[in-house]
């Protein structure tokens, strides 16, 4: 089979753990030149040696603007421009209503919205004509889940973000689409989740069981990739049904 994204650029935001590094190893497997972020310099050296081929890793935090200004100036000297972005840095944490703070409030949207829209913003200049934008969303743009309103919201507004900018990039020939995880086995999920509650969560699932980040993997290569060249504004569930119960 041929690999479909040999000649591409990617950058993935958030791509030294879990559901991003997942997106890395998939498309440096289909022939892509990989850029990840991350804030933590060692997990992106780990990630680096877990992921493997042509792949480099920039540290930053997209929620400070001067990091992404760095980010896409390293790009562009060392690439010349994006193919594919892969939007998927992103925060989370329990807050329920009558609880939430505000550093809980700004925490998860100076993540989850302001720096998404920073860095699509920002890559624009870089961006290709005909180049793919995966925002990665969640299953809870569409489902209310107890103590995770503020995160909720969030990934509400990233499935607004894809809606409106297909049609601010009309003429661009720029792909804008989400990626919305069901629940994933994740080492992040895991520091909130015991095994029993895992398991629960799995029983939920008309599949019968969690995704691993690899599905989630599996798919931004469809989304990143001619096989979906003309899918636009749409929020792909990968969720094993759990989001149309």
């Amino acid at each position: 089979m041929t690999a479909r994204l040999v000649n591409k650029v990617a950058l993935v935001t958030g791509g030294s753990a879990g559901i991003g590094l997942s997106i890395a190893k998939r498309f440096v497997e289909e022939g892509a030149r990989v850029f990840i972020t991350g804030r933590r310099p060692v997990e992106l050296d780990k990630a680096i040696t877990s992921i493997g081929g042509s792949v480099s890793a920039i540290q930053g935090d997209i929620s400070n603007l001067a990091d992404l200004d760095r980010i896409f100036a390293h790009i562009q000297a060392q690439a010349g421009r994006i193919d594919v972005l892969a939007a998927n840095a992103g925060f989370y944490e329990f807050g329920a209503l009558g609880e939430i703070t505000e550093e809980h409030f700004d925490k998860t949207f100076n993540t989850n919205v302001r720096g998404l829209l920073f860095t699509v913003q920002k890559a624009l200049p870089l961006l290709a004509l005909g180049s793919s934008v995966i925002l990665t969303g969640s299953m809870v743009s569409i489902k209310g889940f107890a103590a995770c309103s503020a995160y909720n919201a969030s990934k509400a507004a990233v499935r607004s973000f894809a809606r409106t900018w297909i049609v601010d990039l009309k003429g661009r020939g720029i792909r804008v689409n989400v990626l919305s995880p069901g629940y994933t086995d994740t080492p992040g999920l895991s520091q909130f989740l015991t095994d029993q509650e895992k398991a629960s969560l799995a029983a939920s699932v008309p599949l019968e069981r969690m995704a691993t980040p690899d599905d989630l993997g599996k798919a931004a290569v469809f989304l990143a990739s001619d096989d979906s060249a003309y899918v636009n504004g749409i929020e792909l569930f990968v969720d094993g049904g759990a989001a149309q119960i």
